[in-house]
C-alpha cells in the first residue's frame, strides 16, 4: 500500500484544489456552502420545536402555547424545506457544469503544452493515470468539490449542536436529591471526554478502511482500460468489418472483458471488503451506536434526577447525537482528504508541467507581397528519449511562392522536417530562418499563423460542413463555398439537403452524411485554403489513394494554390514532377536536390526510387 501523503500536506492540496474551483467557478462553492448549511440546521429546528412542544405537553398543557410552538415548528420547518430544495436543485446543476469545466480544464492544459511535451509517454501515461481516478472512483479535483460540501455540512452540525447542548451542561441537578455530584464540573469534562473519544475512534476506523481503495488502483485503472476498450468494441463501426469476418466479438473481446475481477467476488476489493476492510468499517458503525447510548444514559440520567423535564432529554439526546455525528463526520472527511491528496498530487503534477519551448517576442511581418524566406541551416533534430537521428545536418532554403516537393520512403524524416518547420519541435541543433530571423524569436502564435497544413492523419469533426472548412462557429459562407469550390467537392456539396449546415458522419445528428476517403481530403484542403496562410502544405494526405489519383489531386491543388509556398509531402515521385524544386530525403538527410528532369537524369536515389515505382506511372505517361 503505497504511503499517504502528510497531514499538513493533504490541507495544503485540498486548499489548493478550492482555491482552483473558486477561480474557475466560484458558484459551486456557493451553492454548495448554502445547501449544507440548510441540511445540517433542518434537523435541530425539529430538534428544538419538538421539545418545546413536549415540555408544554409534560407540564403546563395551554392550548395557545402549543399552537404557537407547532406553528412555529411548521413555518420554519417548511421554509427550510423550500429553502433545501432550492440550493439542493442549485449545488446539482453546478455539479453537473463543473464535470464540464473538469474536462474543459484539463483540455487546456494539453492545448497549452508543448506539442513535444504532449506527446511524451509519460506525460500521456501520467494523464491516463488522472482520468482512470476519476472513472473508478471519482478521486481527484472533483472529489474535493464533495469533501467540500460535507465539510460545511459536518461543521454547521457541530456548531448548532453545540448550541442547543449548552442547556445540558448549565442546568444543575437540584440540591437535596442525593445527585449533587453530578453538578461537578469533572462529570461534564469525564463524559464529554468519553464521547469524544468514541467520535474520534468512528471516523479512525472508517478512514482505515477506506485506505484499502489505495492497494487497488492499479489493479482498476487496467480493469476499466480492458472494461471500456473491449466492452464496447463492437460499438466501433469502423471496426464492425473485422469484428464480423474475424469472429472477434466472442474470441477476443469477451474473453478479455471477461477477464476482467474488478468489483466481483474474486478481486482484491472483495478479499479486503471480507476481511480487514469489513472489519474497519464494522468498528467504525458499532463505535457510533456505543456513542449514541452513552449520550442516552447521561441525559436521562440527568433528566430523572430533575436538572431539565422531558422535553429537555428530547432535544440534549438529539442535539449531543447530531454534535457528535458532526464531529465524526469532519473527521472522516479529513481522512477522505488525505486518501484524495495521493490521486490530486498526481492532477497537480500534471498541470504543474512547465512549457519548454521559447515563445519569442516578435512579431511576423504581415507583407502584402508574402514575401518570406525560410532557410534550414544545419538543422539536426532527434526526439525525445531517443539516441537516433531523425534529422541530420539539414540545409535548405525556399522562398515564397515557389512550389517545393519533399519526397523520400517512408521513415526517411518527411514528416519530422514538417513538423519543425511548423515548429511543432525546436531542432537539437541548428537553426531555422524566417526572413533571416531565428523562428524562436518570433511569437508562437504569430508563426503558428503562417501555416495552413493538411496533414497525414488529418481530422474532420463531427461538426456542420461549414463549421470543419472555417475551423469556427461563426464564418464567412461566401468565402466557405469557394474553398470548397476549388478544392473539387463542391458538386457534393450541393447534394447535401442542408448544404454547408449540413453535419459530418452520424456522432451527433442523425441525419449526418458520411463522406468517402476522398471527399474528406478535400473538404481537409477547403479547410487549408479557408485559413488563407502564407505558407501551405500538404503531408501525404492522400497516401490512401493510388499513385495516379494523387498525382491528379497534387497536380490539380497546385492550381488553386496561388501565390501561396506550397510544400508537398509524397513518398511517390510522380506526385511531384511539376514541383520547382524537388528534395530528396534519405535516413534524415537530404541526399539530393533539383528538378525531376535534372534528377532522374543523375544517378543517385531519386533515379533509383523512380524507376523502382516506373510501373505504376506507366498509365499516367501514356
Amino acid at each position: 500500500m503505497e504511503k499517504n501523503k502528510s497531514w499538513g500536506e493533504s490541507l495544503r492540496l485540498t486548499l489548493r484544489g478550492w482555491r482552483i474551483w473558486w477561480k474557475l467557478r466560484p458558484t459551486i462553492l456557493v451553492s454548495l456552502a448554502l445547501s449544507a448549511l440548510v441540511k445540517a440546521v433542518t434537523p435541530y429546528t425539529s430538534i428544538y420545536f419538538s421539545a418545546r412542544i413536549i415540555g408544554e405537553l409534560s407540564q403546563g398543557r395551554d392550548p395557545r402555547v402549543l399552537a404557537q410552538w407547532i406553528g412555529m415548528l411548521l413555518g420554519v420547518t417548511a421554509g427550510l424545506i423550500l429553502l433545501n430544495g432550492a440550493f439542493s436543485r442549485w449545488a446539482t446543476w453546478e455539479k453537473e457544469q463543473t464535470r464540464v469545466e473538469n474536462e474543459k480544464f484539463y483540455m487546456d492544459k494539453m492545448m497549452d503544452l508543448d506539442y513535444s511535451i504532449m506527446q511524451n509517454q509519460q506525460v500521456c501515461d501520467l494523464y491516463s493515470q488522472i482520468r482512470q481516478n476519476e472513472n473508478w472512483a471519482g478521486w481527484g479535483l472533483l472529489q474535493m468539490l464533495n469533501n467540500y460540501g460535507l465539510v460545511f455540512t459536518n461543521v454547521s452540525q457541530i456548531v448548532t449542536g453545540l448550541i442547543l447542548s449548552l442547556g445540558l451542561l448549565v442546568q444543575k441537578v437540584p440540591e437535596g436529591s442525593g445527585w449533587e455530584f453530578l453538578n461537578h464540573p469533572m462529570w461534564v469534562i469525564v463524559v464529554f471526554a468519553v464521547m469524544l473519544c468514541v467520535a474520534l475512534l468512528s471516523p479512525v476506523f472508517g478512514n482505515r478502511s477506506m485506505a484499502y481503495w489505495n492497494t487497488n488502483d492499479e489493479e482498476v485503472r487496467l480493469g476499466n482500460r480492458l472494461s471500456t476498450y473491449f466492452g464496447f468494441e463492437s460499438n466501433n463501426a469502423k471496426r464492425a468489418l473485422d469484428m464480423r469476418i474475424y469472429d472477434q466479438q466472442p474470441n477476443v473481446c469477451q474473453v478479455y472483458r471477461d477477464s476482467v475481477h474488478l468489483f466481483d467476488t474474486k478481486s482484491n476489493l472483495a478479499r479486503y471488503a471480507k476481511g480487514p476492510m469489513g472489519l474497519w468499517q464494522a468498528a467504525a458503525d458499532g463505535i457510533a451506536a456505543i456513542l449514541t447510548g452513552v449520550v442516552y444514559v447521561y441525559v436521562c440520567l440527568k433528566a430523572w434526577t430533575g436538572a431539565f423535564g422531558v422535553g429537555g432529554i428530547t432535544q440534549y439526546v438529539g442535539a449531543v447525537t447530531t454534535l457528535f455525528v458532526g464531529v465524526s463526520g469532519l473527521l472522516e472527511v479529513v481522512g477522505n482528504m488525505r486518501v484524495n491528496a495521493r490521486y490530486t498530487a498526481l492532477c497537480f503534477e500534471f498541470l504543474d508541467i512547465p512549457n519548454q519551448m521559447y515563445q519569442g517576442s516578435l512579431t511576423t511581418e504581415k507583407r502584402s507581397d508574402r514575401n518570406y524566406q525560410v532557410e534550414f541551416r544545419d538543422v539536426s533534430f532527434r526526439y525525445p528519449d531517443s539516441e537516433a537521428w531523425a534529422l541530420r545536418h539539414v540545409n535548405l532554403k525556399f522562398q515564397v511562392g515557389s512550389r517545393l516537393a519533399v519526397v523520400g520512403e517512408n521513415g526517411s524524416g518527411k514528416s519530422t522536417f514538417i513538423k519543425l518547420l511548423c515548429r511543432l519541435y525546436d531542432p537539437t541543433e541548428g537553426e531555422i530562418l524566417l526572413n533571416g530571423i531565428d523562428i524562436r524569436k518570433y511569437q508562437y502564435p504569430d508563426y503558428i499563423a503562417l501555416f495552413s497544413v493538411v496533414f497525414q492523419d488529418f481530422h474532420l469533426l463531427a461538426l456542420p460542413l461549414g463549421q470543419n472548412v472555417a475551423g469556427r462557429t461563426q464564418y464567412d459562407r461566401e468565402r466557405v463555398a469557394q474553398c470548397l469550390t476549388q478544392a473539387g467537392v463542391m458538386d457534393r456539396v450541393e447534394k447535401m439537403d442542408q448544404g454547408l449546415d449540413t453535419y459530418l458522419y452520424k456522432d451527433l445528428e442523425k441525419k449526418g452524411v458520411e463522406v468517402s476517403g476522398g471527399e474528406a481530403q478535400k473538404i481537409a484542403i477547403a479547410r487549408a485554403l479557408y485559413k488563407d496562410a502564407p505558407f501551405i502544405i500538404l503531408d501525404e494526405p492522400t497516401a490512401a489513394l493510388d499513385p495516379i489519383a494523387e498525382a491528379e489531386v497534387y497536380s490539380k491543388f497546385d492550381q488553386i494554390a496561388g501565390d501561396k509556398t506550397a510544400v508537398y509531402i509524397s513518398h511517390r515521385l510522380s506526385s511531384c514532377k511539376f514541383c520547382d524544386d524537388i528534395v530528396v530525403f534519405d535516413h534524415g538527410h537530404i541526399v539530393q536536390q533539383g528538378s525531376h528532369q535534372q534528377l532522374v537524369e543523375a544517378d543517385g536515389v531519386y533515379a533509383q526510387l523512380w524507376q523502382a515505382q516506373a510501373q505504376y506511372y506507366q498509365k499516367q505517361e501514356g
